[in-house]
């Protein structure tokens, strides 16, 4: 019997018979490396958050957003970014700050938050909607070339329509004397614009996300929770995937809400935290 070897990297052999020929596969089975995170800085993290809207797009006020940016703010904080947040922009002054981050030569990634009303791959900014392929495509790698290589989370906390799931085995939640609110517009997805990417949704398409008056919103509350006790250790798409357990877990007027991610990353993401 004779042998032959084909050769795709070197880690494990595999020998398998056939023919009159012994074939060894050669297979590469590392893991998929991490991104390098070990920049000056960890890079800037922006929050779009939008509670009132222009009274011609007769949407309604999102209660409760204001403690979603804190939230965030304290988390992303924490993680070593540089967080600013703006509110109630219109469509002009948002996408000019957003066009203002276009260096990122000494950062590790970039983080952009939007907690809006959304619609048909679209975000609502106070006077009008913004198609998100707009936004995301500042930042492809022809265009940004600084961030080339480099992670782009963009994490959306908007409704992407008007069904909510039935839930299969509801799980009761705690009691809540201050009612919860459920966002009514429609939907928002888009597909990320390039290598790199992580698009973070609060809602699966074509259901509704919930927003606490109060508490802010289910997918933002075990977002940030997760980050606080894991967000330095924890594979960050694990950790999304975590948070998708965590909400799914939760129940609003016997309905069920289902976040989701895109993932367009090519290496592991952590956030360890950067040595002195």
């Amino acid at each position: 019997m004779k042998e032959v070897c084909i050769y795709s990297g070197i880690r494990e052999v595999f020998p398998v018979a056939f023919a009159n020929y012994m074939i060894f596969c050669v297979f590469n089975t590392d893991l998929p490396e991490e991104y390098q995170m070990n920049f000056k800085r960890r890079g800037s993290a922006l929050i779009f958050n939008h509670e009132h809207f222009f009274w011609m797009l007769r949407l309604q006020a999102r209660t409760g957003t204001a403690t979603d940016k804190r939230n965030l703010t304290e988390r992303f904080t924490e993680l070593g970014f540089n967080v600013e947040s703006c509110d109630n922009l219109n469509e002009n002054d948002m996408m000019d700050k957003i066009r203002q981050e276009a260096d990122h030569t000494d950062s590790d990634c970039f983080v952009c938050v939007f907690l809006s009303h959304g619609r048909d791959g679209h975000i609502f900014a106070f006077d009008k909607m913004v198609n998100i392929k707009e936004i995301t495509d500042l930042f492809r790698g022809d265009k940004c070339r600084s961030l080339v290589g480099k992670p782009k989370i963009f994490i959306f906390q908007a409704c992407r329509g008007d069904i909510t799931d039935d839930p299969v085995t509801p799980v009761a939640g705690e009691d809540e004397e201050i009612e919860e609110v459920e966002e009514d517009t429609a939907m928002v997805y888009t597909l990320p614009a390039g290598a790199d990417f992580l698009m973070c949704y609060s809602v699966a398409e074509g259901f509704a996300a919930f927003r606490h008056t109060k508490l802010g919103s289910a997918y933002i509350q075990d977002l940030c929770e997760t980050l606080e006790h894991q967000g330095s250790t924890l594979e960050f798409t694990e950790l999304l995937t975590l948070v998708n357990l965590k909400v799914s877990r939760r129940t609003h007027n016997n309905k069920k809400q289902m976040p989701c991610f895109t993932s367009m990353l090519t290496k592991k993401l952590y956030f360890r935290p950067k040595e002195e």
